[in-house]
């Protein structure tokens, strides 16, 4: 391509940036996956249409501390069951309830999730 001066192509602004190798190689496997060869038209591309997504993954962690709570009851539980042969319905109860909380929050990250455009 011949050097063109800014008058006389169709695009006129120049952008310009500067990237770490591990940023660098990550543009490059994105562009490949892309099937865009060009820096200009992929960057061109990602910026007018592409969009970042922000994650916030509190609920994510509450839901994971939920869920490790409840296996540690079952686990509890059937160490009992497998001694006594007999379980307590506090417990049951107690399962239910940590079980209807770890659904809950699934449901909020779900909600979450489908909200993003």
């Amino acid at each position: 391509m011949t050097w063109q001066s800014p008058e006389k192509r169709s695009r006129s602004v120049h952008f310009h940036l500067w990237a770490s190798e591990e940023e660098a190689e990550l543009i490059r496997e994105r562009m490949a996956l892309s099937g865009i060869t060009g820096f200009g038209a992929f960057a061109r591309k990602m910026l007018i249409d592409g969009y970042h997504v922000a994650i916030d993954l509190a609920d994510v962690r509450e839901m994971v501390r939920l869920l490790k709570n409840a296996t540690d009851n079952i686990n509890q539980i059937a160490r009992r069951v497998n001694e006594t042969r007999s379980i307590y319905a506090g417990e049951v109860e107690q399962l239910r309830r940590e079980y209807t909380a770890l659904w809950e929050s699934v449901r909020k990250i779900l909600t979450s999730l489908a909200e993003i455009k």
